[in-house]
């Protein structure tokens, strides 16, 4: 019996145990109902509802239903054209190359079209916006950039690509990209130029009746950073335009124009090659003002202004490419040049023609000679000397130095006694200095040939008449 009543007692206390824990548990959960009932009955705020496209759905309750939908076929198959809006917004405009002739654009390129396929159920009609890897998996226009030479999608540190898509199926499609594009340049004028470049959107494979590409706010889809400066040029005007385009073998295309125009900084060029040629020209005047007898001077001179030209106008067109027509600033620097190798032959003339003089003039002195060489004994038995008080030239007193050379007969020699006159003029110290000024102001006058003075007026009058025309043509 009693191993029988300590079993019966060990069970009633297990049972009591039992129902005290249950009663506890139920205590707790009343608390717990309670106090929900009593903070949904006691507050008055309404909960906002919550906004689907902001949670993290299963695959199988995704709102874009990506997977349900062929999307390599474009939206409204066998439909319409679909209308593909666009606009641009340009970050920077790089470089301008005039010997590729091409430039460089950085920009924020937009789609805007509409797919009811990527339609989904919002109550607040909020947007859900993606990168770029749902880019890979619904359709996108295939817009290209016509005579692109290099262009890339900037993927640093991600892709930059942007898709936003609204519950009614319009989307938004983003990508900055960096596109370097041909640019037909005239250089008809350089450095006096302006240039109208353009960069050109089109779709590749869809034609006018599948794919409509328009400006979606005309003239305001194109936005321009006011930062944008670039180092040669002026931007002076950025529009858009937009037309057909044609292939023989496969139809018509909507093209869209981003076009602008520069117009070229000349204060640069100024100082690298207008002024550095003009005062090369001048310098080769400088020869017309130096002695005809200083060949070595005047050669030099009129050689390194030659080769100082030369150099200018190699430095230009290494710089340009090789085009087949002549620039403005090629006439300015060969018409420069020319100047100053015509300074060069100018003395060429001038050094032959005093030498054809000189040799004449030699000629004619010898002749002179030979036919008044006389010997001046003057008949007179006995030398005697006279002095003449009085102011004599030195062209006076070399008159008479023919008196002089006369060989002269002493009285112990020659039996009949005859006479010479020995004439002495006196010169004042003065009056000798005055006339030796004179004669080499002379001498200098004599030593300026004819050409010479014709060229200080004749060659700073043409190149002046010159510029004047350059200027009033090309400004």
């Amino acid at each position: 019996m009693m191993p029988y009543a300590r079993q019966l007692l060990i069970l009633v206390l297990f049972l009591g145990s039992f129902g005290e824990c249950r009663n506890k548990h139920a205590t707790r959960e009343r608390r717990w109902t309670g106090a929900v009932e009593t903070q949904k009955h006691g507050t008055s705020l309404a909960k906002k509802p919550p906004d689907v496209t902001k949670s993290r759905r299963l695959k199988t309750e995704q709102l874009l239903k990506v997977d349900d939908h062929d999307f390599t076929m474009r939206p409204a198959f066998g439909g319409p054209a679909i209308p593909v809006g666009v606009d641009v917004q340009v970050e920077s405009l790089d470089s301008i190359s005039e010997v590729d002739m091409d430039f460089t654009m950085t920009l924020y390129l937009r789609h805007y079209w509409k797919d009811e396929r990527l339609s989904f159920t919002s109550s607040t009609n909020k947007s859900m916006t993606f990168d770029g890897r749902l880019v890979k998996k619904i359709w996108v226009p295939d817009v290209f950039f016509v005579h692109s030479k290099r262009s890339f999608i900037h993927d640093t540190t991600t892709e930059n690509i942007m898709l936003r898509v609204f519950p009614d199926g319009h989307v938004l499609y983003s990508l900055r990209v960096t596109v370097t594009a041909a640019c037909n340049m005239d250089f008809s004028r350089f450095p006096l130029d302006s240039q109208t470049c353009s960069l050109e959107l089109e779709s590749y494979a869809y034609t006018d009746e599948d794919l409509m590409l328009y400006w979606k706010n005309g003239d305001e889809s194109l936005s321009i950073d006011e930062k944008i400066s670039l180092s040669q040029f002026l931007i002076q005007k950025f529009h858009t335009t937009s037309r057909l385009a044609f292939y023989s073998s496969t139809g018509w295309y909507n093209r869209l124009y981003i076009n602008f125009t520069l117009r070229r900084h000349i204060f640069f060029f100024l100082l690298q090659t207008y002024f550095p040629a003009t005062l090369m020209v001048m310098l080769s005047w400088v020869s017309f003002w130096i002695d005809r007898r200083a060949v070595p001077a005047r050669v030099s001179l009129g050689i390194t202004t030659v080769l100082t030209m030369s150099t200018i106008i190699t430095g230009v067109n290494a710089s340009m490419p090789r085009v087949s027509y002549i620039k403005a600033v090629d006439i300015y620097l060969w018409v420069s040049f020319v100047f100053v190798f015509l300074s060069v032959l100018e003395y060429a003339a001038v050094n032959y023609l005093t030498t054809v003089q000189e040799r004449r003039e030699r000629k004619l002195r010898d002749r002179a000679v030979r036919e008044q060489s006389l010997p001046c004994t003057c008949g007179m038995s006995h030398t005697r000397t006279m002095m003449l008080d009085g102011t004599y030239s030195e062209a006076d007193t070399n008159s008479l130095a023919g008196y002089t050379e006369a060989p002269m007969v002493h009285e112990e020699v020659v039996p009949e006694k005859q006479e010479h006159m020995v004439v002495h003029l006196s010169v004042s110290s003065e009056s000798t200095n005055t006339k030796k000024k004179g004669i080499r102001a002379l001498r200098i006058m004599q030593n300026t040939h004819a050409i010479d003075k014709y060229s200080r007026m004749i060659f700073p009058g043409a190149y002046i008449i010159f510029n004047l025309i350059y200027w009033s043509v090309y400004c």
